[in-house]
């Protein structure tokens, strides 16, 4: 498929090795870097015409690292497609768990960065002691799944992403954050929208999304699916309501789960499409640790103190709810049901089986290009940011296995 109008600077091979870059030039080409950058693309076989900003890249690469070559290393296009998407998405899940983790994650040289939030830190461990671990270890692995993922494609001479130039995003300016990235965030955590059907649908035993596309799985905390919330302090005044900043520790909390239960399902899909065994072995592999990290945090949102709140600069009123309780309660809500119930798959005359879902592959990156949006993840973002999430979702969705 050819895909036009992505500027090449969204692909360039030499970015710092950091967990906010994509890939470290020693990787790729010691030049300096206006030289590393021409080096890579005639390595691709671009003309010069490429190296203009705003001209395409990706369908005019296709032969270049081997639409049907698996004898000599080449991946499809398709394959690199799918992993190019995956390091997108892992991209911008980094960006948002290094902001997590530098207000309430434990701060070493493996996540660098923060100071912490005594404050925020201190909420958050209301939903588990350990916390500040399990975040600092979810934001490790983010950054180690797109630095692998670009350096994968780089070395079948395949384009990597890089997101740097939308770095625009103020985030938050509480203590505990990385002053130098202040400003140059990609994802707003402030102006969320929470889907929390995730909660509901992996208890449910009677539907399945890819069976039943039209069913509305109940909402665990309903006031977080509307109006916007904050999951971090946007600034120091946040944290001096302990009222206010537990329902922004309980947001996180159920905004982790939110955030993981996508990569749980966007890697099977995927996989369903790869050609190139190698692809397919990454992206199955990769795929169960972004399932570990949904259940870890199926388990810790269910700790959520009960509480209502009102946000003192937009007035906004969230209500977490006691889970066991009427008009919750049952297996639906139910907070120590931390393992998927059987459901339907695959068809109904077929006994009910736990799984991952959903996992159907039709429209799977669109799909979570949308639901990130729709989250409010991105407000703020340029025009040419949702350009390039679309041009890349629609890559990956167009890619289709060869082997018959």
């Amino acid at each position: 498929m050819k895909t036009n109008n992505i500027p090449t600077a969204l692909f360039n091979a030499s970015a710092s090795n950091t967990p906010n870059g994509t890939i470290s030039p020693q990787k790729i080409d010691p030049g300096p870097p206006h030289l590393r950058r021409r080096s890579f693309l005639r390595r691709l076989g671009l003309g010069a015409a490429l190296l203009a900003p705003g001209t395409g890249l990706i369908g005019s690469a296709s032969e270049a690292f081997g639409d049907h070559d698996h004898g000599h290393g080449g991946i499809t296009e398709g394959d690199a497609a799918l992993l190019r998407f995956a390091a997108a998405a892992e991209i911008l899940e980094a960006d948002l768990w290094i902001q997590y983790n530098e207000l309430g994650g434990i701060q070493d040289p493996e996540v660098p960065g923060g100071s912490g939030n005594p404050a925020y830190a201190a909420a958050i461990a209301v939903l588990d002691s350990d916390m500040a671990q399990y975040i600092h270890d979810n934001t490790d692995d983010e950054i180690t799944h797109h630095q692998f993922l670009n350096a994968y494609l780089v070395s079948k001479g395949a384009a990597p992403v890089n997101l740097d130039p939308f770095r625009t995003l103020m985030g938050s300016t509480a203590t505990g954050v990385n002053q130098n990235l202040i400003g140059r965030r990609l994802t707003n955590l402030t102006q969320l929208t929470v889907d929390t059907s995730w909660w509901t649908r992996y208890r449910d035993d009677s539907h399945n999304p890819d069976l039943d596309p039209n069913h509305t799985f109940p909402q665990a905390v309903p006031t977080l699916n509307v109006n916007q919330h904050t999951a971090i302090p946007r600034t120091d005044a946040d944290t001096t309501d302990p009222n206010f900043l537990q329902a922004i520790a309980n947001t996180a909390g159920f905004h982790f789960g939110t955030i993981e239960q996508g990569g749980t399902s966007l890697y099977p899909a995927e996989a369903l499409r790869a050609t190139h065994e190698e692809v397919l072995r990454i992206l199955i592999s990769i795929g169960p640790t972004e399932t570990m990290h949904f259940q870890t945090w199926s388990d810790k949102a269910g700790n959520a103190p009960p509480l209502t709140a009102v946000d003192p600069v937009t007035g906004v009123s969230v209500t977490f709810p006691d889970l066991n309780s009427p008009p919750f309660g049952g297996e639906l809500f139910q907070t120590n049901l931390i393992m998927p119930e059987p459901c339907p798959f695959l068809d109904r005359s077929l006994p009910i089986c736990s799984i991952i879902r959903p996992t159907k592959t039709e429209g799977i990156a669109m799909g979570v290009v949308t639901f990130l949006t729709d989250m409010g993840l991105f407000i703020g973002q340029s025009p040419a940011f949702f350009t390039l999430l679309h041009q890349l979702a629609q890559a990956a969705d167009h890619a289709r296995h060869g082997r018959g």
